[in-house]
């Protein structure tokens, strides 16, 4: 795809990482901050002081790299870990430039990773070089509220306009189906499924969307484990949008961005205390 090219004057190819995130419309992530446990309050501040890259998403942007072959350049140091001065200081110097510094055993270990991806059918299939483009911005104005929203699709095939399979691609820990489940829910990935496909439908890039997530972990034998959110958790996922952006249109237009309670607020302890406590007054 010509990274001129624009879809509608809303999707674009070939935008900068830093240049989509600074975009001021809100994101999926975005939305997330607005919701408890956050609060408006760390929505806004992130917004207002955007965060530098983490050190702790740097290994699932080197395996999108590696996969997809579109995102920031990946640099390799040889040494077992970044204990050292000068291994610190190397990295530092890769993320000033914008770079991911990995160590060798990671990048082999993503190496890895990339061919049992490659070797599973079914998410083989879903990423297939040639069959759509990774790493696409897309920007719509939302009708119903009125703002806008953004997002970024790992990959967006080439479609006719009919029907269309977006694969998300997510390095885990445990891709068992148990373990999926925690993590879409503890993650919210259900908001990401219904903001991804809502905007997908917004911008008219096909009829009919189906969203998959594709697991993988990241030892060794590296599973993989392709899933679609149900019926229910899309529904949780397209609430917890409405009220992300409900409470971005209200915070906005009363420049207000509530923190966690400006009143004091009446706490339980967590049921493992109770728990806990009736195992230590009532036990032997």
């Amino acid at each position: 795809m010509n990274t001129d090219r624009v879809y509608q004057n809303r999707i674009v190819a070939g935008m900068d990482e830093l240049e989509y995130h600074r975009h001021p419309s809100l994101s999926a992530s975005g939305a997330k901050k607005l919701l408890k446990p956050s609060c408006p309050a760390l929505f806004k501040y992130d917004l207002d002081h955007p965060p530098a890259t983490k050190p702790a998403f740097e290994y699932g942007s080197a395996a999108h790299k590696a996969l997809l072959g579109s995102g920031p350049q990946v640099e390799c140091f040889d040494a077992p870990d970044w204990k050292t001065k000068t291994a610190q200081a190397w990295a530092a110097a890769c993320r000033v430039q914008g770079s991911v510094p990995l160590l060798k055993h990671q990048h082999d270990e993503i190496q890895a990773m990339v061919a049992a991806l490659r070797n599973h059918e079914l998410a083989a299939a879903l990423f297939e070089p040639g069959t759509g483009n990774a790493e696409i911005s897309a920007f719509w104005q939302d009708p119903t509220f009125g703002i806008g929203r953004r997002c970024r699709f790992d990959w967006l095939p080439f479609t006719d306009g009919g029907r269309l399979i977006l694969p998300d691609y997510k390095t885990c820990q445990s891709a068992s189906k148990s373990a999926i489940e925690k993590t879409i829910a503890s993650y919210r990935y259900h908001l990401q499924a219904a903001w991804y496909s809502d905007m997908a439908y917004g911008l008219e890039i096909a009829e009919d969307i189906v969203f998959l997530f594709v697991f993988q972990e990241k030892k060794a034998p590296y599973l993989v484990h392709v899933v679609e959110a149900d019926a229910d958790a899309m529904r949780m996922g397209r609430g917890l949008a409405d009220k992300a952006m409900a409470t971005f249109v209200d915070c906005s237009a009363a420049n207000h961005w509530p923190g966690y309670g400006d009143d004091v607020e009446l706490v339980s302890l967590p049921t493992w205390a109770h728990y806990e406590y009736h195992e230590i007054t009532e036990g032997n």
